[in-house]
C-alpha cells in the first residue's frame, strides 16, 4: 500500500530533476579524472543526450531506474488502440521491477509515462544509429557504491573498444574511397569543464 498521499507522490516526483543529477554528475566527475572529454546535452543530436563524447561517436545516457523503467517489460500495444483502452491493457499486465517500483496510486498513469519514456529512448538510439553514432545507457543502480567503480572501468573499456574500431572502419572506407555513406558530424568545440563536486554518500562533497 502507498504511504503517500496522492498530492504528496505528485509533488515528490515534480520535485524530481531530469538534469544534472547526482547519478549523471559521478560518471561526469569519474570520466573527466579519467582523462575523458565531452560536451553535454548536445541539441543537434536526437534527445539531447546526457554525455556526447565526439572523439568516440558514443552519447551517454545515464538514466534513472524509475522513469525510464530498468528492468520493467512493457508488452506491446496494438497503435490503433484508444489511450484508455492501452492505458487499462498496460495496467494489469506489467510488474514493477526490483529498481522500478512503480506506485500503486495513479499507476496507471505511471505505466503509461514509463512506457512513453521506454519507446522514446529506443526512437532515439535508432535515430543515432542511423547517424553513425553509438549510444550507451548506465542505469541509476549500477552507480551504487558497491557496483560503481565496476560500471564505470566497464564504460571506459567499451570506450576504448569503439575508438578502435571505428579508427578501424574510417581506415578501410578511406582505402577503398568508399563515400556512399554520409556520417553525421557534429562542429568541433571545446569540451565542457565538468569536474564538479559531487556529494558522497555521507552528504559531504568529494574532492
Amino acid at each position: 500500500m502507498d504511504r503517500l498521499t496522492k498530492q504528496q507522490r505528485s509533488s515528490n516526483m515534480a520535485a524530481i530533476h531530469g538534469k544534472d543529477t547526482k547519478p549523471e554528475m559521478v560518471v561526469r566527475k569519474w570520466l573527466w579524472g579519467h582523462g575523458f572529454r565531452y560536451r553535454l546535452n548536445h541539441k543537434r543530436l536526437p534527445g539531447k543526450p546526457d554525455i556526447v563524447m565526439r572523439k568516440y561517436r558514443t552519447c551517454i545516457f545515464v538514466n534513472g531506474c524509475f522513469w525510464h523503467g530498468h528492468g520493467v517489460a512493457m508488452p506491446p500495444v496494438l497503435s490503433e488502440e484508444s489511450e484508455q483502452v492501452r492505458a487499462e491493457s498496460l495496467e494489469f499486465r506489467v510488474e514493477s521491477s526490483e529498481c522500478c517500483k512503480i506506485p500503486k496510486t495513479n499507476r496507471e498513469f505511471w505505466v503509461a509515462k514509463i512506457q512513453r519514456n521506454q519507446e522514446r529512448d529506443l526512437k532515439v538510439q535508432h535515430e543515432l544509429a542511423a547517424m553513425g553514432w553509438h549510444s550507451i545507457t548506465i542505469w541509476e543502480c549500477e552507480l551504487k557504491p558497491k557496483v560503481r567503480e565496476k560500471t564505470l572501468e566497464s564504460l571506459a573499456f567499451t570506450l576504448n573498444k569503439i575508438f578502435l574500431l571505428n579508427f578501424s572502419t574510417q581506415a578501410q572506407s578511406d582505402d577503398l574511397q568508399d563515400h556512399s555513406v554520409r556520417r553525421y558530424e557534429i562542429p568541433e568545440e571545446e569540451p565542457m569543464m565538468a569536474a564538479e563536486d559531487v556529494p558522497t554518500e555521507h552528504g559531504n562533497k568529494a574532492t
